[in-house]
């Protein structure tokens, strides 16, 4: 008959079943987001530095400047309306992947954009909104006069649909693989058409990868700010822009941390809605 492990022989098993997992946790997430939530709380010195007393004194600022507040909400719409834009293109996009006999090429298509570094392609939509740019060219050929695409939230618009299209597609084919298209059979054979039976039958199938892919668009696209400083042109300020200004030339790394804690905030809002609609499982296909 074997032995009952002692508590230390019970205390070693479990620093070796969670202790790797826990202190890479515990490394590169917890004491990072513990040494910017105390940086929140303090004060900007003469010098830039961090000087105490701890206080809610830049949270305050943060929410009591119309300023501010006007970024968060400008970020938010952005960020709705990118995802709302990439969800129109890539729910159909999706299917139609799925059901193609060359899925694998046109997954490989949606994801060689990854192979091309980030800056890169943003700067070549530069390229394209530019006055003598490609789309200016397509424009003066009908006869029209040149637009100003550049700087413009516009540009700032396609440029993160097309950044963070790939982070919708991705999921949603997922779980469009994992249709039971009998459920389509039954709709129709009980009479349903094809635009109900489709609503009744195959849309709540994908509403998991809706979810993830939802959320995979929409975090990044309100956090982003290479796409609004580089195609915005300082016109279209988020609140990705205003922690890097804070960071860099404002050097208020106070007041930085403290809006990076309410950009933190809202995503783990995010996931919170997630898992309170989808379940543990859910957060589980997101991650």
């Amino acid at each position: 008959m074997r032995e009952a492990a002692t508590p230390w022989e019970r205390l070693r098993q479990v620093l070796l079943t969670i202790g790797p997992g826990a202190f890479w946790l515990g490394l590169f997430v917890l004491i990072p987001t513990l040494i910017m939530l105390v940086a929140s709380l303090m004060s900007r010195g003469s010098l830039g530095q961090l000087v105490p007393p701890l206080g809610l004194h830049n949270y305050l600022r943060f929410f009591s400047d119309p300023l501010f507040v006007e970024i968060i909400g400008r970020s938010l719409w952005i960020g709705f309306w990118s995802t709302v834009f990439i969800m129109l293109l890539g729910y159909p996009l999706a299917f139609y992947i799925a059901q193609s006999r060359h899925k694998e090429v046109l997954l490989l298509l949606v994801v060689i954009p990854f192979f091309t570094n980030f800056l890169i392609r943003v700067y070549a939509w530069i390229v394209v909104f530019q006055k003598e740019g490609l789309l200016n060219g397509l424009i003066t050929a009908f006869g029209l006069p040149p637009a100003e695409l550049l700087p413009s939230t516009l540009a700032v618009y396609v440029a993160t649909v097309y950044t963070y299209l790939p982070f919708f597609v991705l999921p949603l084919y997922a779980a469009v693989e994992r249709i039971d298209w009998s459920q389509l059979e039954a709709a129709y054979d009980l009479g349903a058409r094809p635009i109900r039976a489709f609503w009744e039958a195959i849309f709540p199938q994908t509403v998991p990868g809706l979810f993830a892919g939802f959320l995979l668009v929409f975090i990044p696209a309100v956090g982003t700010f290479v796409i609004a400083d580089l195609l915005g042109g300082g016109k279209v300020t988020l609140i990705g822009n205003l922690i890097q200004l804070q960071f860099g030339s404002a050097q208020n790394w106070a007041f930085g941390s403290a809006a990076s804690m309410v950009l933190m905030a809202m995503v783990l809002l995010g996931l919170w809605l997630y898992a309170r609609t989808q379940g543990e499982r859910g957060l589980d296909k997101l991650v």
